[in-house]
């Protein structure tokens, strides 16, 4: 054990499905190990403004299974700024944090990074829908958030079967097209749009629909990826090609909401409570990572 004795846990960014259940893992990991913990709310905002509370065993209890964060989340772009990082290592050290476990996303890293060249040591936990994390094969939320949208999905099947139309659903992911591509197989769309394959060509999605109807095929599903978007007017322009009523379906943050699943609680609590073993082996400026074996 390291002279670790306190250590901070914040969420920020987008909230994902089985951030909770990695602030439980850490929590109760930590005080297995004779450690203090410090809830800092409202990410690295809250930090700022030293919105930081004690944890206990008993703060974690029944939180394994929701959605969002109990910590609270919120984007700051002042930490950007030098002085503000600096300022946030200072309100660390004078709560008694020596380490801190940060839950998010890209941007979050990117703090975490700039809290560790001040001073304190940092865990990453990857916890984002998008799955866009390189150093990883898996992110928290990203199991919750397919399933969610793959649901939706086949509902939307139901109703353009129904009307013989033609959907494209608009799927979150931000520039990454994970979701739209696993939603779009485990749906059975007719096409997948995703930021890294498709480059604007239309027309060979709307000859698709006409060869399909030639064929017989009475209703179209399409995903599409958040980073291409334009839904609305992809459906016009396909509408007025094809002659096949089209409507767009944008799902939102609907997303990111709702029960985790059983692998999101599983990966998000060993992630959790891997960082807190990185923190107490001194490690420092570091993501946790899953490694998904292959046969």
């Amino acid at each position: 054990m390291s002279e670790m004795k306190t250590i901070g846990v914040l969420t920020s960014g987008g909230d994902a499905p089985g951030m909770n259940a990695a602030i439980r893992a850490v929590v109760r990991t930590a005080i297995s190990n004779g450690l203090k913990v410090k809830g800092i709310r409202r990410g690295y905002a809250g930090l700022l403004e030293e919105d930081i509370i004690d944890m206990t065993n008993l703060s974690v209890s029944d939180i394994i299974q929701t959605g969002g964060t109990i910590l609270y989340t919120a984007r700051c772009l002042e930490f950007k700024k030098e002085e503000y990082q600096k300022k946030g290592a200072e309100i660390c050290r004078k709560h008694g944090i020596d380490g801190v476990v940060v839950i998010g996303g890209d941007g979050s890293f990117n703090g975490a990074s700039r809290l560790a060249e001040n001073g304190i040591n940092t865990i990453g936990v990857p916890g984002t829908i998008d799955l866009d994390i390189a150093c990883t094969e898996y992110t928290i939320g990203f199991d919750t958030a397919i399933n969610t949208a793959m649901e939706a999905i086949d509902k939307l099947r139901d109703t353009s079967e129904s009307h013989e139309r033609c959907s494209i659903v608009e799927v979150m992911g931000r520039t990454a097209g994970h979701i739209a591509l696993w939603t779009g197989i485990a749906s059975g769309a007719e096409y997948i749009l995703t930021t890294e394959e498709y480059h604007g060509d239309i027309q060979r999605v709307i000859k698709k629909i006409q060869d399909r109807r030639k064929l017989g095929k009475k209703n179209h599903i399409i995903v599409n990826a958040e980073g291409i978007g334009n839904s609305n007017e992809m459906a016009k322009l396909i509408e007025i090609a094809t002659g096949v009523e089209t409507r767009a379906t944008i799902l939102g943050h609907i997303q990111r909401g709702g029960n985790p699943t059983c692998k999101d609680r599983v990966f998000a609590s060993a992630m959790g409570a891997k960082a807190v073993e990185l923190l107490c082996d001194g490690r420092s400026n570091r993501v946790v990572g899953r490694r998904i074996c292959r046969f």
